[in-house]
């Protein structure tokens, strides 16, 4: 008896130390979730000089990006996010397996409001969070009502969250003035409504299947993964194997201690199924890495406490095949792959941080007149063009333009700057003539390049861009036929 009491105080003693000052994954998760939510609820409300960190506003045909804005004609950007986010996920999904799926995704963020937050802690429609597997016995009236509770909650926090996804395209200052008219605003009205069902459908009665059969992430996963990814892993070496193999066809041949101690005596399972009960997803890890798994580390808490009662470590972790299956050492992060990964992902974010510094406070686009040349009644000839203007800055300018490279090339129209209000568009007809013979070919007309170099009057050093096109100067013997008839 005082063996046996020993062994237990011994036990009890290194549980605690084992135990102490850990922090489940699941807590650190929520507050990664909170901050996420943070952000991403504040960061449309951030303006600096007028302009967001993220806007893609198809309203105003404008790309806002690190506070900085950009027009249209400038959305050459656009490639460089995009291969940004792909090349990030790539990236995150080598190291560290489908983290952005456990720990970031708005999908699991949702999903652990709604099942943790109101249907587990508010409503105690579930008994614990420990337990994902069994669900509430609908049969019950008063389970019904607190099911309609939690709805309403939920779709109160989906119209927020729809809101939030919109801001993005749509900026909370025009939102919100649209929304007070949505008899002009349908389209806007029927994204936002749309949106806040879609997740309402998605968290309520779709639940983790999304992230099994309808998100393509899981499908894609696996073909990044190597022997260093970081992952959920049952440590078989440790525990001992509850399946014939790893993979969607092993089939299980534990169920209980006492089978697992008669096949491997010194596997350390309990059998107790935490691991099991606590996955969002319903799967058991211990058959091995699946593409159900989103890396919460639900299981991880779960084992941990498990086995931190007996004095041990988990026999679920956080950590890759290389170190835990194969057991060849430490897990190698700096490896082939992930050094491409990262030089791929400086070189773009470089290349985007260049083209973004030569953001243009202007736009020009200049159109040549469909009639080559024109002659004035006084024999001088003329080149006609459209100049489209717009203003990119947030304040008012006076604009003009200059030949630079032709001083043979003069501006007759207009002949004087003119002011252009901030975000506007100015369409004007512009006239160059020659006031020198540009060419002397007979054969043919011969177009002259010219750069043209427009500027705002009250800030030529910042606002400032240059257009190249061609001035076209006609045949050498119809200048001198019409210079000669002028004569006559």
């Amino acid at each position: 008896m005082q063996a046996t009491a020993g062994a237990s105080a011994s036990n009890k003693k290194g549980a605690k130390e084992y135990l102490k000052n850990w922090i489940p994954y699941r807590i650190k998760r929520y507050w990664l979730f909170g901050i996420v939510t943070i952000v991403a609820l504040v960061l449309p409300f951030i303006k600096i000089n007028g302009n967001h960190f993220f806007l893609l506003n198809f309203d105003h045909k404008q790309l806002h990006f690190l506070f900085v804005r950009f027009d249209m004609q400038e959305l050459y950007l656009m490639p460089f996010l995009l291969m940004l986010l792909f090349l990030g996920i790539f990236f995150m999904t080598t190291l560290g397996g489908r983290v952005w799926c456990g720990w970031a995704c708005p999908q699991t963020i949702f999903r652990v409001i709604y099942r943790d937050l109101f249907e587990t802690k508010l409503l105690h429609l579930r008994k614990r969070i420990t337990n994902k597997q069994q669900e509430p016995d609908w049969s019950k009236p008063e389970n019904r009502a607190k099911q309609g509770i939690a709805i309403l909650l939920w779709s109160v926090l989906a119209l927020i969250a729809a809101a939030d996804f919109v801001w993005y395209f749509v900026p909370p200052e025009d939102f919100f003035q649209y929304i007070q008219n949505p008899g002009e605003h349908t389209v806007l009205i029927g994204f936002w409504i749309g949106i806040a069902l879609f997740l309402i459908v998605d968290v309520v009665w779709l639940k983790e299947n999304f992230c099994v059969y309808i998100c393509p992430y899981s499908r894609v996963q696996s073909v990044m993964y190597d022997d260093d990814t970081i992952m959920a892993i049952y440590n078989t070496h440790r525990g001992g194997h509850i399946y014939d193999h790893e993979g969607q066809d092993a089939k299980k041949i534990v169920n209980s201690v006492k089978e697992l101690k008669e096949r491997e005596p010194e596997a350390e399972c309990t059998a107790c199924e935490s691991c099991v009960k606590v996955c969002p997803t319903h799967i058991d890890i211990r058959q091995g890495m699946q593409l159900e798994c989103i890396n919460c580390l639900e299981c991880v808490d779960a084992c941990t406490k498990v086995m931190g009662a007996l004095g041990k470590e988990s026999l679920v972790v956080w950590s890759s095949p290389r170190e835990i299956e194969k057991q060849e050492g430490k897990t190698k992060f700096i490896r082939p792959r992930t050094i491409a990964y990262a030089v791929a992902l400086t070189i773009v974010f470089v290349a985007l941080l260049v083209m973004g510094t030569k953001k243009e406070h202007m736009l020009l686009n200049i159109n040549k007149t469909a009639q080559l040349y024109r002659f004035t009644h006084d024999g001088r000839i003329v080149n006609d063009y459209t100049f489209l203007f717009q203003n990119t800055d947030s304040k008012d300018h006076k604009y003009y333009f200059e030949v630079v490279n032709r001083p043979e090339i003069k501006i007759i129209k207009p002949s004087k700057p003119f002011k252009l209000t901030a975000g506007k568009k100015a369409k004007k007809i512009v006239q160059l003539e020659a006031v020198k013979p540009l060419a002397k070919d007979s054969r043919k007309d011969t177009p002259v390049p010219v750069t043209i170099k427009a500027y705002a009057v009250d800030d030529p050093e910042k606002i400032v861009v240059e257009r190249n096109t061609v001035f076209v100067y006609p045949r050498w013997d119809i200048v001198q036929k019409k210079l000669q008839n002028m004569d006559e």
